[in-house]
């Protein structure tokens, strides 16, 4: 099984790198296209909404079907998609509408991807082993952030400068070269999909219904810990995200461009891989509930000096800052639902923590677009900073669950 464990690693961070590149070439073409903070942060909401919509059924298909296939069926649409923004963009019908329709259809296909490919990986390793895998996925996923952002930096520098030739690839090359580079990066995934050796479905047998949906709901609700940890992922997220309103930062506050921007995006993951790193060193910590708590208070604080600093270097240290604490509070929380989650229940317990992870920062984006159009992009990331610190205060004093949850409870 580790052997499986290996290709599906490898792929998905080949595949993760690709994601990462079109992800800065998306926000920057739509602040081309309308030049405007609330677009980029509509851009959230029209990735989530599917997430919201199918989550709980996609659980429960992910827990009724071959797994395996089901993150193939995803992961080839996603390409289809970048493929067609690729298209698009070279033959000049890029709009926003496009993106946004594109972003959705994306959306779609990632709600029911999660839950699958999540679920997937407790099957491949042996349960002593968990953990380590975990952090071996949240690693290479922070690695992927790191070169992806430089990567798609480059590219759109490239376009910028008219380095390659425009009568071929449409008025944005590095565009059209980032969105190829993505749908092609699929092709690893799928094929390390295709030649695993594993190939029973998930263990719980039933068939999707409204029942099973609510058998997930019931589990999480039944879990305090694992529920709170979910909030307070979203309460940060979505207090202090401010991704889509990088190029907003790189353009009007910082002055630094599309090689700034690249960096900018770069920064939170630089923090993280080093984090992560550090963590498979060090033995794991004890004191779960501790150790989240105030990771999401550091990354809240290190969000609002972000928001309020105009100086380049001050900005990449507190990003870097933001993604380290990140990473610690993701890792330790992700261990706790794992290990207090059964595998018949991993497909709808992923897509129960799926609203909360990825719905914080999605509308969080949009929440930061609307304060931004309001008070300014600055004002805007760093009120949300600090509300977001102050959150994980108020649990550690109200929620005495929390904070004395330990390894050993």
């Amino acid at each position: 099984m580790r052997r499986d464990f290996t290709l599906l690693w490898a792929g998905m961070g080949v595949s993760q790198l690709g994601t990462q590149v079109q992800r800065v070439a998306i926000a920057w073409q739509l602040y081309l296209l309308t030049h405007s903070p609330l677009s980029l942060g509509l851009l959230g909401l029209f990735r989530v909404a599917p997430v919201l919509l199918l989550a709980l059924g996609a659980g429960v298909v992910a827990d009724s079907v071959d797994r395996r296939r089901l993150v193939m069926l995803t992961q080839s649409l996603m390409a289809l998609a970048s493929a067609a923004l690729a298209v698009m963009t070279a033959t000049g019908h890029a709009s926003a509408t496009a993106i946004y329709a594109l972003s959705f259809l994306t959306g779609m296909a990632n709600a029911f991807d999660n839950p699958a490919r999540q679920a997937l990986v407790p099957a491949l390793v042996p349960a002593s082993e968990l953990p380590s895998a975990l952090s071996l996925n949240i690693t290479t996923w922070q690695v992927a952030s790191v070169i992806g952002p430089g990567l798609g930096g480059l590219l759109l520098r490239v376009c910028d400068r008219k380095l390659v030739d425009m009568t071929a690839l449409g008025a944005h090359p590095g565009l059209v070269v980032a969105y190829a580079l993505d749908a092609l990066s699929f092709i690893a995934v799928i094929a390390a999909l295709a030649v695993m050796r594993f190939r029973a479905p998930a263990s719980s047998g039933k068939r999707p219904s409204l029942a099973a949906a609510i058998e997930g709901l019931r589990f999480a609700r039944a879990q305090p810990v694992i529920l709170w940890m979910m909030l307070l992922d979203f309460a940060g997220t979505f207090l202090a995200g401010a991704t889509l309103l990088m190029p907003v930062f790189a353009d009007r506050v910082l002055h630094v461009g599309t090689d700034g921007l690249g960096l900018l995006l770069a920064a939170p993951a630089v923090g993280a891989v080093a984090t992560a790193l550090a963590m498979s060193w060090l033995p794991p910590p004890r004191a779960r509930g501790v150790v989240v708590l105030v990771s999401v208070v550091i990354y809240g604080a290190s969000i609002a000096v972000f928001g309020l600093s105009t100086s380049f270097a001050l900005s990449l240290v507190a990003l870097a800052v933001s993604g380290a604490a990140d990473t610690v509070s993701m890792i330790v929380r992700q261990t706790i639902r794992q290990l207090l989650t059964p595998d018949e229940m991993r497909g709808r317990m992923t897509s129960v923590n799926m609203i909360f992870f990825m719905g914080g920062p999605q509308l969080g984006e949009v929440e930061a677009g609307l304060v931004a159009t309001w008070i300014g992009a600055p004002l805007s990331v760093a009120t949300g900073g600090i509300a977001c610190a102050v959150f994980a205060i108020v649990v550690a004093i109200a929620v005495p669950i929390v904070r004395r949850h330990r390894a050993d409870s």
